[in-house]
């Protein structure tokens, strides 16, 4: 319908601009002019057309009197909330003291009740305004500066020489019908039925449809058309039509009055078990499925709108009230039919309105804010042409003159992000052009110019990089504290069972441990890159590996039979020798990680369209779970090791701390890689950071900090028969 619309249009300006050139008399409009239902003064004005009422009465024409005047009732709730919708973001940009300052819009709002015939009325509106004596050309100036006409998506339009003022936001029909083809065959469906509206919507869409349907191998059995002003006679046929088919899957392209009236013959005639197939017009309309048609519309499959919230509209549409206008005939209506009642005496028993009913008690299509997808269009386009105001008058341009390339803009409102808008330029012309950023840049809020997008990484100057930086280096500085214990002692008994040069081995990798996690902060660079990780792997190899080397010891120490001060002696060239393959194993799939395909820097412009995140790419995704999963690997056996020598005979059995020590570097892990991948930006810096402390402090407290108690706290328990349990 609003196809339609905007053909009528530039019908009537090329018929005013070149049909009554030789006529030097005035011209008169015949019958009343249209006047909008609800319009408010400003110094630049928008126009809209919305289907506020859903049926329309048809007078006889009979070509010898002037006909009834057209009388549309039934009010759409969903369509009077996009028309409140394109209101409100008026009254925002109206507020705004950066958008469009000292300039205030307007708005005629016209009624095209989904029909041909008002729409055409509300055309002549919007062109004329309420003259009824025009210039010779049959028409006045412009009585608004934009007009914003939703639902729009004929393909027809996307001729741009045909239609030089429509600005579309979003593909056409033509992508959407091939979509549905391709939806179709997906499933398997290859032998369908198909009705459309017979407008331009309707029949475009469906002719393209029908096109890549039939290259994807679908057949159409049928293929009906239906109008909300046919008899009906008419839409009864096309339900028998599709009862008596064989094709159980039924594509629907209707616009959604279309769709109101084949579904009421639908449940006349208990059509069902059908697979519907929508389209955007009515396939996310909710009050289809809360008025008796569930049981026929179960299931039903199309493309939809991305929705998106509006803050600040629910309060907006919640203050509708008739006192905002008393004498607004639309605010009347509205109030009556959304509480059943009336605002005047009538004498018929119906309910009297006293007008403080609450908005917040009923749920209804206008009140319901969840499925923003058409009104977040509307509110998207009023801001676009507010922008495009805005930059125009930016550049000096003043005066009707220099407003004529904006005076006919139809804007398609149904995805406007907001990186689509890039910058408005006037063109060495007179004509709105608008150019796209670079990916590195994006407008500003007034879209004048591209500037550069903020560049986010893990800094040391934020909180959390301030916070981290931190516990590493305390968790550095703890270690070479024990590590200064250890020496100290390290000729008592304890020290000795525990081995002390795997015990130094091991603080100092802990230590490293920490400083790696340092790597991790900070603008990531080439080296930076390819040491953090490769940093990480090796520094927690060599502490894994030392761990691995101190339980197999503990198990041998308990299971030779041997004495048992000839067994430290004789494992001590094994620990090395474990400790040091171990760690070069680790040490060789880092190398060929770093030559095969070594970590980069990246900056990442897809996971949020105003910011650039510099973060570190993993080069091959193979290479670092190979260096964690290895890493996993020794503390597994570790584990296991641990887990069976822990209950040893020995009042300090080393084995029960590393099992302990292990149980927490394991959660610490498994709980990381969903926390990794699920983490965006800077925050997967953090986990993995967070995940090197957390398990880094684990080992520190669970291996050492008994050692040091008894060290410290407790020396008398710090000989040779306490140790072994001799009491």
């Amino acid at each position: 319908m609003f196809d339609c619309l905007y053909v009528m249009l530039l019908f009537v300006l090329l018929v005013g601009a070149f049909g009554a050139e030789e006529d030097t008399a005035l011209c008169e409009i015949l019958g009343s002019p249209e006047f909008p239902l609800l319009s408010k003064e400003g110094d630049i004005t928008i126009g809209g057309v919305f289907s506020i009422h859903s049926q329309i009465s048809s007078p006889p024409l009979t070509f010898t009197d002037a006909p009834e005047p057209l009388k549309c009732s039934r009010i759409n709730f969903r369509e009077f909330r996009f028309a409140q919708t394109m209101m409100f973001a008026i009254e925002e940009i109206n507020n705004s003291s950066s958008l469009l300052p000292n300039i205030s819009i307007g708005y005629k709002i016209f009624d095209g009740c989904g029909s041909n015939l008002p729409s055409t009325r509300a055309v002549m509106g919007l062109i004329n305004g309420p003259e009824r004596t025009l210039e010779k050309t049959c028409s006045s100036h412009l009585s608004v500066h934009a007009i914003i006409s939703h639902f729009a998506t004929c393909a027809c339009l996307s001729n741009k020489k045909e239609y030089p003022s429509f600005f579309r936001t979003i593909p056409s029909d033509y992508h959407q019908s091939r979509a549905l083809a391709k939806l179709v065959k997906h499933f398997g469906w290859t032998w369908v039925g198909a009705v459309r509206s017979d407008n331009d919507y309707g029949n475009n869409g469906m002719a393209t449809f029908i096109t890549a349907a039939s290259q994807e191998g679908v057949c159409i059995e049928y293929s009906e058309a239906i109008s909300r002003t046919d008899p009906s006679e008419q839409v009864t046929r096309v339900v028998r039509v599709i009862q008596s088919g064989s094709a159980r899957v039924l594509v629907a392209f209707l616009a959604q009055g279309e769709m109101e009236i084949l579904l009421e013959e639908a449940l006349k005639q208990n059509l069902t078990g059908l697979q519907w197939v929508g389209s955007e017009s009515w396939i996310t309309a909710g009050h289809l499925a809360t008025k008796g048609y569930s049981r026929i519309l179960t299931g039903s499959l199309g493309f939809t709108i991305r929705k998106s919230k509006i803050t600040g509209l629910r309060e907006f549409l919640l203050q509708v009230n008739p006192s905002q206008d008393p004498y607004n005939n639309l605010l009347r209506e509205f109030w009556e039919a959304t509480f059943g009642c009336s605002l005047q005496s009538s004498p018929h028993g119906q309910t009297q309105c006293s007008g403080s009913e609450r908005l917040q008690d009923i749920k209804n299509p206008f009140t319901d804010v969840s499925e923003l997808r058409i009104s977040n269009n509307v509110y998207k386009a009023v801001y676009a042409v507010a922008y495009a105001m805005h930059n125009m008058l930016k550049c000096g341009q003043s005066g009707e003159a220099k407003l004529s390339y904006l005076q006919f803009i139809m804007l398609y409102t149904q995805y406007f992000p907001h990186e689509h808008i890039s910058v408005f330029h006037v063109s060495h012309s007179d004509s709105a052009e608008c150019s796209r950023c670079q990916l590195e840049y994006w407008s500003n809020e007034d879209h004048s110019q591209c500037v550069p997008k903020v560049i986010e990484f893990l800094s040391y100057g934020e909180t959390m990089g301030v916070l981290l930086t931190a516990f590493s280096l305390f968790g550095a500085s703890l270690t070479l504290v024990v590590s200064c214990v250890f020496f100290w002692f390290r000729h008592t008994p304890l020290v000795k069972a525990s081995n002390f040069e795997l015990s130094f081995l091991l603080l100092f990798s802990l230590t490293l441990c920490f400083l790696c996690s340092l790597t991790f902060i900070g603008r990531p660079s080439e080296w930076s890159c390819m040491l953090r990780h490769t940093a990480f792997g090796i520094t927690f190899a060599l502490c894994m590996s030392c761990i691995l080397a101190k339980t197999i010891a503990v198990v041998i120490a308990f299971k030779a039979k041997r004495p048992a001060n000839t067994v430290p002696q004789c494992s001590a060239p094994f620990q090395r020798t474990s400790v040091l393959s171990c760690t070069l194993l680790q040490v060789l799939v880092c190398l060929l990680w770093l030559t095969l395909a070594p970590p980069f820097p990246y900056k990442n412009t897809a996971h949020a369209t105003e910011r650039i995140i510099l973060e570190c790419d993993l080069g091959s995704p193979i290479g670092f779970w190979a260096v964690l999963g290895y890493i996993g690997l020794l503390a597994v056996l570790c584990f296991i090791l641990a887990f069976l020598a822990r209950k040893l005979p020995d009042n300090f059995n080393e084995a029960k701390f590393i099992t302990f020590s292990m149980l927490i570097f394991c959660a610490v892990w498994v709980t990381f890689i969903p926390a990794y991948v699920s983490s965006p930006g800077k925050f997967t810096v953090a986990v993995e950071i967070f995940a090197i402390l957390a398990s880094s402090f684990g080992l520190l407290f669970c291996i050492f900090a008994p050692k040091c108690y008894i060290l410290l706290l407790k020396p008398e328990k710090n000989t040779k028969k306490h140790m072994m349990g001799r009491n």
